[in-house]
């Protein structure tokens, strides 16, 4: 995919900011270039939970106090109602743990995501009445659901929902379901100071303003009985993608802490199960190697082996669901690697010449088409679509769409809007489905109304500073570390040099992935390179030439127990 290298010119006064917060210049400007104002700074850079916002700003937790504590006070049944991806898992085991620790009579039910599809059902809100259930709250969804809500108050049975996602509006007013309570930061006429919390997070909250009410004011997450709580919702704010700023950056950086030390079986098995055990664990931890487990469980099968995990009560239980998790997992990544090899070459044969990929998977299972459509969209750099057979539906297709920055799928798809059965998402991401006689033509309108240019294909890299090798040693990429944990809006920083000299260079790694390099900087300074990929075909790009240009980011080779300087080369050309 070609790409474009920008740097980064934004302004400010940076050795003021430096001498202020007792960092380097450098540092200062990494973070301005983020896009964080001097007056968050403190807390971008520090790590104090008591810099968490206060719950009592999220409308309507009050009166979800007063309903929950009547409800346990008279030991009337609650049933939590999530969801099978990660956030939704999580945050179905952060209300189960922490209702359970206050002494509700208190079960679970999470969607088969096949069967019953995202978020509470009619047949959810039919089995809770006659299993006797007197309150249903929702996790991670319920924000969309009026017709349920309609049908709870029906059958008697009172509703608190917890969610995050976007609020319906009709004419600039918000369009809330009839449930008894909805907590959402996203309400309009909610004060919570940070809109982008996780499902997870929205249930943490709520059981931490409960905790503190009962406990006079003493903090949940200094209760070890409950520790493991932080850890899940950290767990969901990187597994869902959530910005790693403002809050979540302290939720996430204390919650990978405790995680290295968790009391929870399930996340000790799981630790142990992906390799992990003894390593200090980081937010590509979560995203690339826990969260996936986490997710395959609601992928493969079903979402409730992962909740399981977490809520064990003995070492055997938690390592057999951590096994059966890594296993789901390691045959999803099979798939997928399969399914992305085939929808490549069904795009450079058949549709090479589209500017939106709609590819057609007949056998692939419906719940990897997303992660199919991101892998293509990344080879390829266009907008792309992954359609695949829906499930106990003869003659419907289902899909998953993943776009590029200068192309708003959601506004694509509105214009073809009658083309579908059911369709939604957003700029980047959408999902739909469609009777299969009509795959044609969802495809040649959105080609034929594309609207994409050349110039929208080039992938802009964004540069932080074109930063000399002379600046570089070890204290200075230990400072990186205070810009961790890094994530979505929080990048790691990329720094750049032009005309690089390679003085050596050899192929490494029995796959032949990694190469290793010694480079002179223009000043004569000389540093040890690696860079992670397909080393033969390196060695073809750069064939004789003795100069590159380069992106990287410093990092701490340990050996024998010296530390030496290396840089790690993301980009080259």
């Amino acid at each position: 995919m070609e790409s474009k290298w920008m740097l980064y010119t934004k302004r400010a006064e940076f050795e003021k900011i430096s001498a202020r917060f007792n960092i380097s210049p450098v540092l200062a400007r990494i973070i301005i270039n983020r896009d964080i104002k001097e007056e968050d700074f403190p807390i971008f850079l520090q790590n104090d939970m008591s810099l968490m916002h206060d719950p009592k700003y999220l409308t309507g937790i009050n009166e979800a106090y007063d309903i929950i504590t009547e409800e346990i006070n008279a030991g009337k049944k609650i049933r939590v109602v999530g969801d099978y991806d990660i956030d939704g898992v999580c945050s179905s085991y952060i209300l189960v743990k922490a209702l359970k620790y206050f002494g509700a009579n208190v079960d679970v039910r999470i969607p088969d995501r096949i069967k019953d599809g995202y978020g509470i059902n009619d047949n959810i809100i039919k089995d809770a009445a006659s299993d006797g259930v007197d309150m249903i709250i929702t996790c991670d969804n319920g924000i969309a659901a009026h017709s349920q809500m309609e049908l709870a108050r029906k059958l008697g049975i009172k509703v608190i929902i917890t969610d995050h996602h976007e609020v319906y509006q009709e004419n600039e007013r918000d369009l809330l379901p009839v449930a008894n309570v909805v907590i959402n930061p996203k309400r309009s006429d909610c004060e919570y100071p940070f809109k982008s919390i996780c499902g997870g997070l929205v249930a943490y909250k709520l059981m931490e303003y409960i905790y503190e009410k009962r406990n006079n004011g003493k903090k949940i997450y200094d209760d070890p009985e409950l520790k493991d709580l932080l850890e899940v919702a950290a767990i969901a704010t990187v597994g869902d993608v959530m910005p790693l700023i403002d809050e979540n950056r302290i939720l996430v950086k204390n919650g990978l802490k405790s995680l290295m030390n968790t009391n929870n079986l399930g996340l000790q098995a799981l630790i142990k199960a992906t390799g992990m055990e003894g390593k200090k664990l980081s937010a590509y931890s979560i995203g690339f190697v826990l969260g996936p487990c986490l997710n395959a469980g609601g992928r493969l099968e079903n979402a409730l082996i992962a909740l399981n995990m977490f809520m064990a009560e003995s070492k055997e239980e938690a390592d057999e669901y951590a096994e059966h998790l890594k296993e789901l997992n390691d045959e999803r990544k099979d798939l997928t690697l399969k399914n992305v090899k085939r929808a490549i070459e069904i795009a450079e044969n058949e549709y090479k010449d589209d500017d939106i990929l709609v590819i057609h998977l007949d056998d692939c299972h419906e719940s990897i088409a997303g992660i199919i459509a991101g892998r293509v969209r990344e080879a390829l750099g266009k907008p792309t679509i992954i359609l695949t057979e829906a499930f106990g539906e003869e003659d419907m297709i289902k899909g998953s769409g993943r776009s590029i920055e200068s192309y708003n799928m959601f506004e694509a798809l509105y214009e073809v809007k009658d083309v579908f059965v059911k369709f939604g998402g957003h700029h980047m991401a959408a999902g739909m489905s469609l009777e299969k006689n009509r795959l044609d033509e969802f495809r040649n309108r959105l080609n034929m109304n594309s609207k994409l240019c050349g110039e929208d294909f080039v992938q802009k890299v964004w540069i932080d500073i074109a930063l000399p090798f002379s600046y570089l040693n070890l204290d200075f990429v230990r400072e990186l570390e205070k810009l961790e944990p890094f994530g979505n809006k929080n990048e790691k920083p990329k720094f750049a040099r032009k005309d690089i000299k390679i003085l050596s260079k050899k192929v490494l790694g029995k796959n032949k992935n990694v190469v290793k390099m010694l480079l002179e900087d223009t000043d004569g300074t000389v540093v040890e390179g690696i860079y992670f990929g397909d080393g033969e075909e390196f060695f073809e790009d750069i064939k004789e030439r003795k100069e590159i240009d380069i992106i990287y980011y410093p990092d701490i080779n340990e050996y024998n127990g010296r530390e030496s300087l290396q840089i790690v080369i993301s980009n080259y050309r």
